[in-house]
């Protein structure tokens, strides 16, 4: 217990809650005992119970908040979580808080059955006599009961006989309450404790030993380095929170879900949802402090406080010349940028991410394969996702992985296919195999050409930086052909010039490949024509013609093109603005100005204005940039691979559409030249 002046005002400073040290019970009953609470201790004892994040164990999917029946898998079988509601008969109604505190610090309940230790009571055990008064009131008259009986564990012999607990109890329990340090001042004291305590944070980062304790329950005496030094908790990489960021990444992540450095994924993003995004700046801010004041402890280094310097622009050395490098052009750049920057508030960095770097890859790995979202938080209400890869073969997914952690100075060893098909093998991910085979960019390395094929596809990934001189906007071949030309129903460029030269009714005459090239020169990019002798003019051919596989004229192609939406759809531009403000202004801007990193180089293109495309182009075209944003747009939208995108209904793909193709954006000279024979579309500009 905090007994001390300065426990209490540990408490009453750091959390802005009033003790109430006079709040304690004497009846038998536990009901009535906690009818003597008043509305200030109940709303205390909520309060701490999201900072034990109770409901996260406690309630099922879909199932009602603290009624049990969460199913939880340790390595000697399965255990369901308990009832905690005040029900009489199947929660804990009849506990008197003598029964709740025994249960709480020795793992023990009402009848006198030992509990399993994935309930942290050794970490409980540390809350104080009046937090843990404040706690019971709440659990017993600020919960509705639910009737929902327990479910009986599952564990195997000889786990499931419980008195082995006793002798676990006995050789690892210390119930003692946490004592404040008197020579440490009083917010490292709070953090100290909720950290210890109700946060148990050592519960998944701390190390076991060989009977499944924790090595630690706190950072004193020699045990001490153990605590919080990293484990993996149920194929997720659980690090070590040792002075791992500043005081104001920590406090900002646990509030928010991000940082400078990383998103949340995994477990970890359950416990800022139900928890940390709601305890007090202050509460955070005494955790955060505590965690920076610990020193290095044994396992991996913790990631450093400043981040590394990533250069906008700079590529790793081999980002075009190896397998990984290329894997991650195709499947993450989008994303995470070549500098591994990612995008603030959008999607995690990659450079001086903890994850990355940690000496165990099981995170990457799992996160890989079974892809993940942000949290959704007061401060970042819209949710992110990023698809499972697991569609691509383990040699595939280890050269990427090796290059993300050998990149931007993250120092990590280097994954092994064995390694991603023993973590495939234990989380029996499911994959979306569509008719269309995505080109692997990696590929390209053993062909003949493979210099010419790498600058080709770096022609379309980054054309304005290579070709400024034919760029009048901000926009990339790729701002439309997705992944470089490689994502199904997102314009790819797989079978394309097989199909050319053909009759374009735009022109009103036979094109060739280099013409069609160049009508996106000057329309989609509203600048200048390439020579059709040029080195790169070549380069961008010989990219089409290695996409070109086995397609032959005539052919169809899975995935080609964007896809068709039905044209009688009437759109309504006032809906469409509003769609935009809700799922495109984050990447492209609340006045269609596109998004610029810091130093002013563009992330994603603007959607109009003089930095767009011009009224020629096809997505300058209502139906045609539909059925492109219906199956395209946003990203990171779900977990459709490979970007999470698309998404949306029909109706709100046309209007959004309508809405942003006929905003203002530079003219064509040329427009008069349009549809000399065939009849001009009648979503045309002009």
């Amino acid at each position: 217990m905090l007994s001390s002046a300065m426990g209490r005002q540990i408490r009453r400073s750091s959390s802005g809650l009033v003790l109430m040290g006079a709040a304690f019970f004497v009846s038998t009953s536990g009901l009535a005992q906690a009818a003597a609470a008043d509305a200030q201790t109940i709303e205390r004892g909520r309060y701490l119970a999201q900072a034990g994040d109770c409901v996260a164990c406690h309630t099922a999917d879909k199932g009602a908040p603290m009624a049990g029946g969460r199913a939880l898998e340790t390595p000697f079988g399965k255990l369901y979580s308990t009832n905690i509601t005040p029900d009489r008969d199947t929660g804990i109604g009849k506990y008197s808080f003598e029964q709740f505190d025994r249960a709480m610090r020795k793992g023990v309940a009402a009848d006198g059955h030992n509990l399993y230790p994935a309930m942290p009571y050794p970490s409980y055990a540390r809350i104080a006599a009046d937090d843990m008064q404040a706690l019971y009131a709440y659990l017993m008259q600020g919960l509705a009961p639910v009737k929902q009986a327990n479910k009986p564990s599952d564990m195997s012999w000889p786990f499931n006989m419980r008195w082995g607990l006793s002798l676990w109890n006995w050789a690892f329990l210390d119930s003692t309450p946490f004592k404040a340090d008197p020579q440490k001042d009083p917010v490292w004291n709070r953090g100290a404790y909720l950290v210890q305590g109700l946060g148990h944070c050592g519960a998944c980062h701390t190390p076991r030993g060989i009977a499944f304790q924790e090595k630690a329950m706190g950072d004193a005496g020699a045990k001490g380095r153990h605590f919080l030094a990293g484990e993996t908790v149920e194929h997720w990489r659980a690090l070590s929170l040792r002075g791992l960021w500043t005081v104001d990444d920590t406090a900002l992540f646990l509030k928010t879900g991000q940082n400078r450095f990383a998103a949340a994924s995994g477990n970890m993003a359950d416990v800022i949802l139900h928890s940390t995004q709601h305890l007090k700046d202050e509460d955070l801010r005494a955790i955060a402090t505590y965690l920076k004041a610990l020193p290095p402890g044994e396992g991996e280094l913790p990631a450093p406080a400043t981040p590394r310097k990533v250069v906008a622009g700079a590529a790793p050395d081999k980002l075009y010349s190896s397998r990984g490098g290329l894997g991650y052009v195709q499947f993450c750049v989008d994303c995470h940028r070549q500098d591994g920057s990612g995008v603030p508030k959008v999607f995690p960095p990659l450079a001086g991410n903890p994850a990355l770097a940690a000496k165990d890859p099981a995170s990457l790995m799992h996160i890989v394969l079974t892809g993940g979202q942000t949290v959704q938080t007061a401060a970042h209400p819209r949710v992110f996702a990023m698809p499972g890869f697991a569609r691509l073969k383990d040699a595939e997914l280890a050269e990427i992985l090796t290059f993300v952690r050998d990149s931007w100075g993250n120092g990590g060893a280097p994954v092994s296919a064995a390694q991603v098909n023993k973590m495939r093998a234990a989380l029996d991910p499911k994959t979306d195999m569509s008719a269309f085979e995505t080109p692997r960019l990696a590929d390209m390395l053993s062909g003949a050409n493979a210099q010419q094929l790498v600058r080709g596809m770096r022609l379309h990934l980054e054309t304005r930086d290579l070709l400024p001189q034919h760029v009048g906007n901000a926009l990339n071949c790729t701002s439309c052909h997705l992944n470089a030309g490689t994502v199904a129903d997102g314009s790819p460029f797989v079978g394309v010039s097989a199909f050319f030269p053909s009759y374009a009714p735009r022109a009103g005459k036979v094109i060739t490949l280099e013409d069609r090239i160049n009508g996106c020169f000057k329309r989609s990019m509203n600048g200048k024509p390439l020579p059709l002798d040029s080195a790169d003019m070549k380069a961008m051919v010989a990219y089409f013609d290695w996409m070109k596989r086995e397609t032959k004229p005539g052919d169809k192609v899975p995935g080609r093109g964007v896809g068709k939406i039905d044209p009688k759809i009437q759109p309504n531009p006032e809906n469409g603005k509003k769609v935009y403000a809700e799922q495109c202004a984050v990447c492209h801007g609340q006045d269609g100005e596109g998004l610029k990193q810091a130093d002013g180089r563009y992330v994603y293109p603007p959607l109009w204005g003089d930095a767009s495309f011009n009224i020629g182009a096809g997505m300058a075209r209502t139906y045609t940039a539909a059925a492109f944003v219906k199956r395209n747009m946003p990203i990171g939208f779900h977990g459709k691979f490979p970007l999470g995108q698309g998404g949306l209904s029909d109706q709100d793909a046309v209007d959004v559409a309508e809405y942003f193709s006929h905003q203002p954006r530079p003219d064509f000279p040329d427009k008069v030249k349009d549809w000399p024979k065939d009849k001009k579309p009648a979503d045309a500009r002009y």
